[in-house]
């Protein structure tokens, strides 16, 4: 009797331990003055792809890679920074304008892709010619027509500023400044922005109501678009011709940059569709400046070419009133909440 009632307690203090490190792990964790944070999984999305193993979230890491974000001293000329491209009321994409401004008045030759969402990603960029969210970092602070600088060069100009030293000692126990440190608190912040608070998804738990006409929206989205921007992302992450004529100024041949197949000719990333109504200019290259254009586009000038999209020969045929209504339910997918969302702009 007495070894069972042993046996009995020895299972329940046990159950309770296994509780206990199941909800701590649900929770954000305090360890030596770092809050590590548990990484943002919205309902209905699935499993993200990026998970940070490597670089354990926590307040600081962010708060760190969000004062980086807005620092114009991370490009060569002090005038352009991460969000100088990527503005949070475009959805951190670039605002009205086709191809990007970067450093000494210059352009870049495409359109700043919005950042959010980014850990459900196997690759960044329109070709995807990067496999991480440090790479992704990197790249636009070193590239001559983005930022132009070097991170030697970061160094010397920040290495002095007392609240960047207490950040980087805090996050990464080490008040020197090392180009991984800048590149991996950029990855948490970028990798923090997630967007999952519009009408849709209100309207998908329950809690808000299409109009007719956003409903009817619905219903051609489903019927002629889900399939390469695919619930509840809005996108399947894959690089298609959708037979836009290129740009012979520009001579952009996509994904074919990265991998040198003639196939993957004028093939670039599908754009996730949220926040899209807000993030104007559209396409790879900005050349269209209202959602109504890239409707139209699909509608009645979709290019013949070898690497066009089979589903993409014969177009999408559009009544002129279900690509309005097409329309209003691409408005439905703002997040208005992460656009004006104060953690996420420049710091005061």
């Amino acid at each position: 009797m007495r070894k069972s009632l042993l046996t009995i307690s020895a299972l329940f203090f046990f159950a309770i331990l296994i509780s206990n490190i199941i909800s701590s792990c649900k929770k954000d964790i305090d360890i030596g003055g770092i809050q590590l944070l548990q990484q943002e999984i919205p309902d209905g999305f699935p499993k993200p792809v990026y998970n940070f193993e490597d670089n354990p979230l926590s307040k600081e890491g962010i708060e760190l890679g969000r004062k980086l974000f807005y620092d114009t001293r991370l490009s060569a000329d002090n005038q352009i920074s991460c969000g100088s491209c990527h503005e949070q009321k475009a959805g951190f994409g670039t605002f009205e304008h086709d191809l990007s401004h970067g450093v000494f008045n210059s352009h870049t030759d495409r359109n700043a892709p919005v950042l959010f969402n980014l850990n459900w990603s196997t690759s960044f960029h329109w070709d995807g010619a990067f496999t991480s969210l440090q790479e992704e970092a990197a790249q636009p602070i070193l590239g001559h027509l983005e930022m132009g600088e070097t991170f030697e060069g970061i160094k010397n100009k920040i290495k002095d500023d007392k609240e960047y030293q207490a950040l980087f000692k805090k996050v990464f126990n080490t008040s020197a400044i090392h180009p991984i440190y800048i590149v991996k608190a950029l990855a948490q912040f970028t990798g923090s922005l997630v967007s999952a608070n519009s009408k849709y998804d209100r309207y998908k738990k329950g809690t808000a109501t299409f109009t007719a006409q956003e409903e009817s929206g619905y219903q051609i989205f489903k019927a002629n678009c889900a399939t390469c921007h695919t619930e509840p992302l809005f996108t399947d992450y894959s690089y298609r011709n959708i037979g836009l004529p290129i740009d012979h100024h520009l001579e952009d041949f996509g994904r074919m940059r990265v991998t040198g197949k003639k196939e993957d000719s004028l093939k670039f990333k599908v754009p996730t569709l949220r926040n899209t109504y807000i993030s104007s200019n559209y396409m790879h290259d900005g050349r269209f400046g209202t959602l109504q254009q890239c409707i139209s586009h699909y509608r009645t000038n979709v290019q013949a070419g070898p690497t066009l999209d089979p589903l993409l020969v014969n177009g999408i045929t559009l009544t002129n009133t279900q690509s309005d209504n097409l329309l209003l339910f691409l408005r439905a997918l703002t997040d208005s909440n992460f656009i004006q969302d104060p953690r996420l702009s420049k710091p005061q």
